[in-house]
């Protein structure tokens, strides 16, 4: 008798699908749906964004413009400052601070001048001869104008305040003035001014890139 043999037919005819790798073709409404929320999340991501800065602009930090020559040559026309707003929160007025503060000019007008502190709460400042006195001690003010303080003339180094008498600044305000005492509306024009109005202390220079400083 011949011998039978049982063929397993399942051998070399395997027909179950292996996988591919690709991914099953997506549901084109999930797709929208996960469009639409991207989209809302560089909303969101943008509006945060946008929320900092104004509250940063608000209470931290105020970029200012510098328009003439006051501050010449620690600061010159068109260099830009940042302003910290929240230092005298913290602190008390120091002398030699850069400060912008707000000068009423009119019934309704406002003009933002930037100055340096001179004199604090208290103190009484005289001016002989250009030069700067604090209770009866010489100023030593590094950042004015070398070549503008060598001038024989005293109206060439600091205008038509060549002199002031001694004065007691009040308490809550200072005294300021600019750093080119020749062409500077400051203190001595105006009087000491609130240590209320004042907006903040500037601390660097921003631009141009190439006068980048601290202040």
């Amino acid at each position: 008798m011949d011998a039978e043999f049982a063929i397993d037919s399942s051998e070399g005819d395997d027909t179950s699908e292996e996988p591919t790798g690709e991914s099953p073709r997506s549901d084109p409404l999930e797709r929208r749906r996960q469009q639409i929320r991207s989209v809302w999340e560089w909303v969101a991501v943008v509006a945060i964004a946008i929320i900092a800065a104004l509250l940063i602009r608000l209470f931290l930090f105020q970029q200012y413009y510098i328009d003439g020559p006051s501050m010449q040559t620690t600061l010159m026309p068109q260099d830009r400052v940042l302003v910290n707003k929240l230092s005298y929160k913290l602190h008390d007025v120091h002398r030699g601070d850069v400060v912008v503060f707000d000068r009423l000019t009119g019934v309704a007008q406002h003009d933002d001048l930037i100055k340096r502190v001179i004199a604090l709460p208290g103190e009484t400042l005289e001016v002989r001869s250009c030069e700067v006195f604090i209770d009866g001690q010489r100023l030593n003010e590094p950042y004015l104008n070398p070549l503008q303080q060598s001038a024989a003339d005293p109206a060439s180094r600091c205008g038509s305040h060549t002199d002031l008498s001694p004065q007691t600044i009040p308490d809550g305000m200072v005294f300021v003035m600019g750093d080119n005492r020749v062409q500077s509306f400051d203190s001595r024009d105006f009087g000491p001014i609130d240590e209320d109005v004042i907006r903040g202390r500037a601390f660097v220079v921003i631009w141009p890139a190439s006068a980048w400083a601290w202040l």
